[in-house]
């Protein structure tokens, strides 16, 4: 299931929402400690793809790869010829319920700007229900503003379904 792209009440900086919500059947643990790794979380970007332009970024993850708070994460890559880069810091991690993410440096990307993501997962009896949201800015200006009313919904739908869809994939 999916949520259209909403405002939130009370963030300024970061106006726009959108989630996807999976049901798996496998208790919060074992899906925390999947979706822990931010390799496996992000491997979406990292995968030549359409969505992508046919192009993908390249990870670089610190020693903690993403597993605790103040961990860092970086992306970089090149769509249409112009250059990508983001760096995002791990702001939140209780194990086995939450984990949220949040672009720690201005963001240099196309349709989206600065951004937090996360995944909560909740206990439904044997299974549990995961949410896979990003939270969301346009970029500030220019070519990429105009491009970011009309893509950034888009994108953000990707991204969220993409991560949740490779879970249930993982879980099947």
């Amino acid at each position: 299931m999916t949520r259209a792209v909403t405002p939130i009440t009370g963030v300024r900086d970061l106006p726009l929402h959108f989630d996807t919500r999976v049901l798996l059947n496998a208790p919060p643990g074992r899906i925390f400690a999947h979706l822990d790794d931010h390799r496996r979380l992000s491997d979406h970007m990292t995968r030549r793809s359409w969505m992508m332009a046919g192009s993908r970024m390249e990870m670089d993850i610190d020693a903690n790869g993403g597993r605790a708070v103040g961990s860092t994460i970086r992306l970089k890559g090149r769509v249409f010829g112009i250059s990508l880069d983001l760096q995002e810091a791990v702001i939140e991690r209780s194990p086995p319920l939450r984990k949220v993410w949040r672009t720690s440096t201005p963001p240099r990307l196309l349709v989206i700007g600065p951004y937090r993501m996360g995944f909560e997962i909740t206990p439904q009896g044997a299974a549990s229900l995961v949410t896979v949201f990003i939270d969301y800015a346009l970029p500030d200006r220019g070519l990429g503003r105009w491009l970011g009313r009309i893509l950034g919904p888009w994108y953000a739908r990707w991204c969220t379904r993409r991560m949740a869809n490779d879970a249930v994939a993982h879980f099947r």
